[in-house]
Parts: C-alpha cells; structure tokens; sequence
C-alpha cells in the first residue's frame, strides 16, 4: 500500500504555493453554449437549442496555467495566439488569474485555437473548431524559444502540453528541453504521439491509455499489454516515470528502478473528462516542485483529477478541495504497487 500520511500530505499541498511552473505548448479558447432542446429544426433534423447563457473558459495550454494558479502556483506561460478577437480575450482571461503571459507571441494572420461547444441539460450536442494548426515559422519561432530560455530559467519545473497545433514542435522542444537539463529542472509532459521520441529524458510523461498504446504500436486490452507499453515506453525515453492515464481505471505509473503503482481513480461523479489531463500534468508538476516523491505526487494529482471530471467542461481544482477529498476517503488515499 502506498499512502500519504496527514501530516505530509499538509507538507505537500502547502509547498505548491508560490512554485514557479513553465507551462509551454498550444493555447486555445474554449467557449460554451449553454441551453436547452425541446424541438427539432424544420428545415433539418437536428435539435434546436434554446441558448440561455454562453461563457468562456481557458483550453489547452492556457487551462494547464489555470490550473497552476488555482492551486496557488505562478504560471509563466510560453506559446502564441492569433491577432484576433479570441487571442486578445484569452490574454485577458489570463492577466485576471495573475498568470504571467509576457512571453505568449501574437501571430498575425493565424486564427487563435477555439472551440465552441454548444451543451443541452448538461450535454454537450456539438462541437466547433476554429484553428490553424501549422507549425509556427520564422520570426515568431524565434520569439517563442527566447522565451523558452527566459522561462525556463526562472521556473522550479517546466510543463510541455503539447495538442499537436504547431507551437510544439520538435525545434522547440529541443531548446526547451535542452535549456531544462542545463539548469537542472525537472520536466513533465502532457504528449502528443507524434512527437513521443523528442520527449527523451524528461522527468514524467503522461500519456492517456490510448496515445500509450499509438505510440509503441501496441493496444492496450488488459493488465499485461498495459505492462508491456508502460515498460517500453519508459525504456525508450529513459523516462523517470511514465504515467498511464486510464479513465475510470485510474492511474498506473511505471518508475525507473522503482516498479509499478496503480492508483485506482478515486472519482465518484464523472460528468466530463474535458481537459482531466491537464490537471493531471499540472499537479503532478507543481507537487514534484514541492518535494512530492513521485507516487505522491501521483497521489495528489490523481485527486485532483477525480474533483475536475465532476464538471461540465474545462476546470480546475484548489489546495481545500484536495484536502476534502482526502478526508472524504477517510484518510490519505492509496495505490497498490505491483
């Protein structure tokens, strides 16, 4: 069994404060449509939806900062939006959550990722995309490295999300990556499959079961495919820790010399796994800065996942609603090694 005991448990949730999280990657808008069907189109056969309200939340990269600062961190963020209407909301939305954007490139002529989910009594009906998602050239590739270096610099751990959009590429990842093992930082990344052979050395990786699989060619059904993809994963990156999100299965992580934990999910509700990932990576980061040994920080993370998936949308947790759900469960929660 592996726990946390009350005591560091407290240790950990209040050293998250004030650690400075390098969030790189693909910044989008998510927007919602919320409202109600009670009839069909005539001129279709679709719903009509009677629109009550609409709001706007932080997607991708932009929600992994979001969830840095909900949970007391200093989110330095590192990526583009476009010259647009979407990226100068989404910059707005992040000044008013104290995450500092300085080093985020306005790209002219490129559409800022946003997507626009319209939501009927809770569920969502459909979805819209509006993006470019070619990779980002020169000049602005340059700007995004200088602040690659800049930020990496002043961080306590640096986090890649990667959504496959064009700011990640593998140019960039090698400066980021580069400039992290020259300062000794620690490194976690939210993958993109096509990309897995530039994420070599990094601290943790936190693929979903199904873009584990994609990436060695191997789809995982059961107990020893997991096993055979975790472990292969974890060799061929020379990985600290690969940790392999499975949904309702929870969490199973395989640690360089350390074996394998699965965590089971400690989620009693799940209404929308929109964006789960990116706490995942962004509480797994902020608790490995605050001293977290890896399973503990897989512990913590997978808290506060279990919290966001209870929300329609993206979403994000605080330090308080961790500490209830560990309570909830009577006592720091467990995984069992394998």
């Amino acid at each position: 069994m592996n726990t946390i005991e009350r005591r560091r448990l407290g240790e950990i949730l209040k050293g998250l404060r004030g650690r400075r999280v390098a969030v790189f990657g693909d910044l989008m808008l998510d927007r919602y449509v919320w409202g109600s069907v009670e009839r069909i189109s005539p001129e279709a056969p679709v719903p009509v939806l009677e629109v009550r309200r609409e709001s706007a939340r932080f997607g991708g990269s932009a929600n992994v900062a979001e969830n840095v600062a909900s949970l007391g961190g200093k989110a330095i963020l590192v990526g583009a939006v476009g010259d647009d209407a979407a990226g100068r909301e989404l910059l707005s939305l992040l000044a008013g959550r104290g995450v500092d954007a300085s080093r985020v490139v306005t790209v002219p002529g490129r559409r800022t990722t946003t997507k626009t989910r319209l939501i009927a009594h809770s569920q969502q009906i459909v979805r819209a995309d509006w993006e470019d998602a070619g990779e980002i050239g020169p000049p602005h590739d340059a700007a995004i490295h200088d602040g690659l270096r800049s930020a990496v610099d002043e961080c306590d751990v640096l986090v890649v999300s990667d959504y496959g959009k064009g700011v990640v590429t593998r140019a960039s990842l090698a400066v980021a990556l580069s400039r992290a093992r020259e300062t000794g930082k620690l490194v976690c990344v939210d993958p993109k499959e096509s990309h897995f052979p530039s994420y070599a050395g990094v601290t943790a990786i936190t693929p979903n079961q199904k873009e584990a699989g994609n990436a060695v060619g191997i789809r995982i059904t059961d107990d020893a495919t997991l096993r055979e993809v975790g472990w292969k994963l974890q060799r061929d990156l020379d990985a600290q820790c690969v940790v392999i999100t499975r949904g309702e299965e929870g969490m199973t992580l395989f640690i360089r010399g350390g074996g394998e934990v699965h965590l089971p999910t400690v989620a009693r509700e799940v209404f929308d796994v929109t964006g789960a990932g990116d706490t995942v990576v962004s509480a797994l980061a902020l608790s490995l800065a605050a001293g977290a040994t890896m399973v503990e920080a897989a512990i913590v993370s997978n808290h506060a996942a279990g919290l966001v998936i209870r929300e329609v949308g993206t979403a994000s947790t605080t330090v308080d609603e961790i500490e209830r759900s560990f309570t909830e469960l009577g006592e720091a929660d467990a995984g069992t090694r394998g």
